[in-house]
C-alpha cells in the first residue's frame, strides 16, 4: 500500500475509487476521469495497486471519502454471496453525491454461442486478445494459463441478476446500459439526479 486518499473533500480533488484496477494504466477509463485524483485497488500485489485487498473488505478507505468507485471486470471475479458486501463497501465509500459504475461481462448476450455449440468461438478481440465465450463464462484462458487464478470467473450476470444485486444496497437510483463487446453497465448513485438530462449527461461523460 503506497498510501490512502486524503479524507478531507475540502483539501483533496474529485477522487476515484478504481476497484480490480490492474496494473497502472492498463484498463480503459472515460475521459471524464483525466483530472480526477485515483486510487487503485487490486487483490494482485504484482499490478503495484495503491492498496492491496480484497474488494469486499474497504476498511483501509474512509467512509464518504470517494466521488466515483469504478470497477470493470471484476466483481464477476468473487463469488455470488460475496457481491453484496462488495456493492455495500463500495456505497459506504461514496460521499453523499457520489456514484458507482459496474461493467461486468453479460452473459444473456452470449447464450446463443453456448446454445450453438460455439463455446470456443472468438466472441470480440480485446487489448489482452481474443475473447470466446468459454473466456467470458469461466475467465480469461491466457491469464489463467499464467497462473493467475485470481483470474477465475466465480460468478457471472444477467441485467435482472445485477440490479437485485444493486438494489439490496441503499443507492437511490440505479441504470443498467448494455455496451458492446457484450458488456453490461450499472450506475448507481447514492442521490437521485434532479432531472432527466442530470442524468443522461453523467450517462455521457461515462461513455455508456
Amino acid at each position: 500500500m503506497n498510501g490512502l486518499p486524503d479524507e478531507n473533500p475540502q483539501t483533496r480533488g474529485k477522487l476515484l475509487v478504481n476497484l480490480g484496477s490492474g496494473p497502472k494504466g492498463a484498463a480503459w477509463l472515460p475521459t471524464m476521469f483525466a483530472d480526477w485524483r485515483q486510487f487503485r485497488v487490486d487483490v494482485d500485489p504484482d499490478a503495484a495497486p495503491d492498496l492491496v485487498a480484497d474488494i469486499t473488505d474497504l476498511s483501509a478507505i474512509a467512509t464518504s471519502s470517494a466521488d466515483a468507485v469504478w470497477s470493470a471486470h471484476c466483481i464477476e471475479h468473487l463469488y455470488l454471496h460475496e457481491i453484496g458486501r462488495a456493492i455495500a463497501e463500495a456505497y459506504r465509500i461514496l460521499a453523499d453525491d457520489g456514484f458507482l459504475c459496474l461493467i461486468v461481462p453479460d452473459l444473456q448476450s452470449i447464450a446463443g454461442y453456448i446454445v450453438n455449440d460455439r463455446l470456443h468461438e472468438v466472441i470480440y478481440q480485446s487489448a489482452a486478445g481474443p475473447v470466446t465465450a468459454h473466456d467470458m463464462l469461466f475467465g480469461f484462458t491466457p491469464a489463467l494459463a499464467q497462473g493467475r487464478t485470481s483470474m477465475a470467473h466465480n460468478c457471472g450476470f444477467t441485467p435482472s441478476l445485477l440490479m437485485q444485486k444493486l438494489q439490496e444496497s441503499q443507492f437511490a437510483e440505479i441504470v443498467l446500459r448494455r455496451r458492446p463487446n457484450h458488456e453490461l453497465a450499472a450506475v448507481a448513485q447514492k442521490r437521485a439526479p434532479a432531472d432527466a438530462a442530470e442524468r443522461e449527461a453523467l450517462l455521457t461523460a461515462l461513455e455508456l
